[in-house]
């Protein structure tokens, strides 16, 4: 379902976006937002589609072909290393990446791997080739189980480098696209909400529905202020010369973070038991959020955004 409704997207052009920092940065976030209040699932594999696109374009890669469909699994970790070798200026890559979304039905991926150096450089890969092997899944949780992401196996298999070691992370638009990701958890969190805003408008509600309504709209609109702001400010400063683009991301990421807390947590409180567990469809939505959320490192980004602020004081 996941993947059908993600190439729906693509083949009907709803994935063609403003570039971040290209002037319209606030339609880019709005749009994403949108996809993710009609499918959270779809739309967190439709932004990384959408984060690579603008990658290779900041790192002077070849852009997709016409139907393509790419992720970028640039997750680390130390028990599973995905290493590049140059064989005579090209590159083979071999090991074992994890948290790779889209494992089973993206067609291309920008990966991270280790040089023989320990540095860490971007390739692009064709998936279709047989020396890139999607391993059975480890998912366990009904939430965004249908983004079908599972560790991938590469043995030898062919890759382009894109940019210099250390251009992925250290690049502008690193910070742009994490501000990507919290618009579609915004998007995720409104959908989540909406039985919420539901029961207060009926007759029925009473004065605790509307204290929880009253908290979750604040926290909504607080983040989509944030997204707004940010939006002038990285259209205002597309190459980070002022040095706020990470400050500004970890700042939105940590607001709408607590905005989509509060969707799931008052709603639910709010609600009760019924929609979680008679509305298939909701309690799906926030399955799906609660483990979205989670590329958020919680209290480990807050200390980050906190030593950044102090820095700034």
């Amino acid at each position: 379902m996941t993947a059908g409704l993600v190439q729906h997207w693509l083949d009907s052009g709803r994935l063609e976006l403003p570039l971040p920092a290209s002037g319209r940065t606030l339609e880019r976030w709005q749009r994403l937002a949108l996809l993710a209040e009609e499918d959270i699932v779809a739309a967190r594999i439709a932004e990384a589609h959408v984060d690579a696109v603008a990658i290779l374009h900041e790192l002077g890669g070849k852009p997709p072909e016409l139907g393509q469909l790419w992720g970028v699994w640039a997750a680390e970790s130390p028990e599973a290393v995905l290493t590049a070798t140059d064989i005579n200026g090209a590159y083979i890559l071999n090991g074992t990446k994890v948290w790779c979304a889209g494992a089973g039905f993206c067609t291309h991926a920008l990966v991270t791997a280790r040089l023989e150096d320990g540095s860490r450089c971007l390739f692009a890969v064709a998936l279709v080739d047989p020396a890139v092997k999607a391993l059975p899944t480890t998912w366990w949780n009904t939430g965004m189980a249908g983004s079908d992401t599972r560790p991938v196996q590469f043995t030898n298999a062919q890759a382009v480098a894109v940019g210099e070691p250390g251009d992925y992370l250290n690049r502008p638009g690193f910070w742009h696209g994490a501000i990507g990701v919290a618009a579609c958890w915004l998007g995720g969190a409104r959908k989540v909400a909406e039985p919420l805003y539901r029961c207060a408008a009926s007759e029925s509600a009473d004065a605790y529905s509307l204290a929880h309504l009253g908290a979750v709209d604040a926290a909504l609109a607080a983040g989509e202020a944030m997204l707004i702001d940010a939006a002038s400010r990285v259209d205002a400063d597309p190459f980070d010369r002022s040095l706020s683009a990470e400050l500004l991301a970890r700042r939105i990421r940590a607001i709408v973070e607590h905005a989509a807390d509060e969707a799931i947590t008052r709603t639910g409180r709010a609600l009760g038991p019924g929609p979680l567990c008679q509305d298939g469809r909701h309690a799906q939505r926030v399955a799906d959020l609660s483990i979205y959320i989670r590329q958020s490192h919680a209290e480990r980004d807050l200390a980050a955004l906190g030593r950044l602020a102090g820095h700034r004081h």
